[in-house]
């Protein structure tokens, strides 16, 4: 990293001290050196160690480690322990509307892939049958999806649906393609969905599926999508790696 040194210190002409006494914070000051620093690097590389970054700007460990923590909590960084700080892979924005995965990776110039881990048909039993409006005992397809994006893990999707929808589907039929697709081509119209969202920790399983650590920072996303009748039609569960995603809100003033 002899070259990341030498571009940051040259990066680095204005000093922090400077900047603090033009009524910065010292953190803030070194937020933007680092910011300045990351310009010039890829996604991937380290940073110099903690102790060579305070020692060129001048200012205090903790004051650095806070303003590195910022940067981490922003997804700018990947704090690894026992090895480094990185430049993090960046963000993908997830709108809220009614799309699919696969839709939504498209507009945004990526390219959506994905295989299906499990494909059964299984009775709905209480809990599903609640998020399906239907009785316990009709039978369901249960689908667990690996979805990428540009060939890199992006989310764990579970999806319900009544087996009635789509009675003769099969597995290779949802081998990179869209759910909704598969639904539009059979007459069936989206109307309306209820979605949920909070923070979570991946498990065992999750983490392996995604190829990161166990109890990494993760989205649960909860869907239910329904017909014009207000019929459901699906009941999905996904967990999306918080190292990936943000969510992007489209917010409007209320009518008066």
């Amino acid at each position: 990293m002899c070259a990341t040194g030498s571009a940051f210190e040259e990066v680095s002409g204005m000093s922090v001290a400077k900047e603090s006494r033009n009524g910065s914070t010292k953190r803030q000051a070194v937020r933007r050196e680092l910011l300045a620093m990351l310009e010039g690097l890829d996604v991937g590389d380290s940073l110099p160690s903690e102790r060579r970054l305070a020692e060129d700007l001048g200012v205090s460990r903790p004051t650095l480690r806070q303003a590195i923590d910022g940067l981490v909590a922003e997804g700018l960084l990947d704090r690894r322990h026992g090895s480094g700080t990185y430049v993090a892979e960046p963000r993908i924005a997830v709108s809220l509307t009614m799309t699919s995965f696969t839709e939504d990776m498209i507009r945004r110039g990526m390219r959506p892939g994905g295989r299906v881990l499990s494909f059964r048909t299984e009775t709905a039993g209480a809990r599903i049958g609640r998020r399906l409006a239907l009785s316990p005992a009709e039978e369901v397809f249960t689908i667990r999806r690996l979805r990428l994006a540009d060939d890199a893990t992006m989310a764990i999707e579970t999806l319900y649906m009544p087996r009635v929808l789509l009675p003769g589907l099969r597995r290779q039929d949802l081998e990179g393609r869209s759910f909704y697709d598969l639904l539009r081509g059979e007459g069936v119209a989206i109307a309306s969905g209820t979605e949920t969202i909070e923070p979570t920790v991946t498990t065992t399983e999750e983490a392996a599926d995604l190829g990161v650590p166990v109890h990494m920072p993760a989205f649960l996303i909860q869907r239910v999508t329904r017909d014009g009748d207000g019929r459901p039609l699906e009941y999905v569960r996904s967990v999306y790696r918080g190292d990936r995603y943000r969510l992007e809100l489209d917010l409007r003033p209320p009518p008066h």
